[in-house]
């Protein structure tokens, strides 16, 4: 089975975290949020796969290669311009072509029943079912209006609540019969803006599959920490990596966790970390891999990637810190602060609650 994952986005709501990487790339429990997918796909019997690049492209086709790791083949299609959602599944015509095939984002968590989706989409016999979540505010997301058997009828972009005609969103999944290829013409086209009012403007009957599984866009800072704590207290089904201590602590491969050190989970600690003497660990939180955690830090909520040193005595409190970035002894990361990556705070600073800091700071 053929599959597309949509990766060529820019991720600029995610900045600074997106500064040195495409949003695909971003970790959800110690893994790209878009390996999680592909484990997704494999799961549900999707053998082939294609996926579009165009920022920061290397750092996927690094991590990914051929996809042999996970039991499938990827083929990466670079797009030096970008052509839009259908703009990008159309350079791949030749290769999606022939069979019904899935769209999906590469840079959204979810859990979504494949298997389910499909038995939908041929039971409607059509050329094409979105998925659609439910969502409690609309003005965040394209909603999608339908009649009680799932048929569109119409696309609200971003309404207000009391504007709102549907509380459910787009959630850039989709299931395609191939001849809605010879819809797309070459060049820039979208899905949402294009292809789908056309349909609507020709009378071509489409529908949606509303579904009860957890879908997330990690379409802003907020909705990136949801994400890893959904994962680490089994909101969404994901592998988190790391032998499982208790119901709810996971420590991975060759991390050191000394004597004293308290840890309240839910907690992911990555792979060849050190967590020194006294430090204080309180959930939901990932440390990445290669981390050194000082003697009496706190860390209480929030997210810490990859590599680099946490001091003596320092605090995070429901904060997000990038890759090789080093927190000085005493230093103090207040609520909802962002660290890009390779960033240095010194000894005893206080970074105010809400202030992001660029990468190399």
């Amino acid at each position: 089975m053929k599959a597309m994952i949509l990766a060529a986005g820019l991720g600029t709501r995610l900045r600074p975290l997106t500064e040195e990487i495409s949003k695909p790339m971003v970790p959800i429990a110690n893994r790209p949020v878009m390996e999680h997918i592909v484990e997704l796909l494999a799961r549900h019997g999707f053998d082939e796969l294609y996926v579009n690049l165009h920022y920061h492209p290397d750092v996927i086709t690094r991590h990914f290669s051929g996809g042999e790791r996970w039991g499938v083949s990827i083929t990466y299609s670079l797009e030096e311009e970008l052509q839009g959602t259908a703009g990008g599944v159309k350079r791949l015509a030749g290769e999606l072509g022939g069979e019904t095939f899935l769209v999906i984002s590469g840079d959204a968590l979810t859990d979504l029943d494949l298997t389910s989706l499909f038995a939908f989409h041929r039971a409607h016999g059509r050329l094409a079912t979105l998925v659609i979540t439910p969502v409690s505010d609309p003005s965040k997301y394209g909603v999608v209006i339908t009649e009680e058997d799932g048929r569109i009828t119409g696309f609200q972009e971003k309404p207000s609540r009391e504007e709102a005609l549907s509380f459910v969103a787009n959630s850039g999944i989709y299931v395609f019969e191939p001849e809605v290829l010879e819809m797309i013409p070459a060049g820039f086209y979208d899905f949402g803006s294009q292809l789908f009012p056309r349909f609507l403007e020709e009378g071509i009957e489409f529908y949606g599959y509303r579904h009860g599984d957890y879908w997330n866009d990690v379409g802003s800072l907020e909705e990136y920490k949801a994400g890893n704590f959904d994962a680490l207290t089994g909101k969404v089904k994901v592998k988190i990596p790391g032998v499982r201590i208790g119901e709810d602590v996971w420590i991975g491969d060759e991390t050191v966790v000394e004597e004293e050190v308290v840890m309240v989970g839910p907690i992911c600690v990555g792979a060849q970390c050190e967590v020194r003497r006294g430090a204080r660990l309180f959930g939901p939180l990932v440390v990445g891999d290669r981390t050194i955690i000082d003697e009496g830090a706190i860390l209480y909520r929030g997210i810490k990637w990859g590599d680099g040193y946490i001091g003596k005595d320092a605090h995070l409190l429901d904060s997000i810190v990038g890759w090789e970035t080093d927190i000085g002894s005493g230093a103090a990361l207040l609520k909802d602060t962002v660290v890009g990556h390779g960033t240095v705070i010194g000894e005893g600073s206080i970074i105010h609650p809400s202030v992001s800091i660029m990468p190399g700071s």
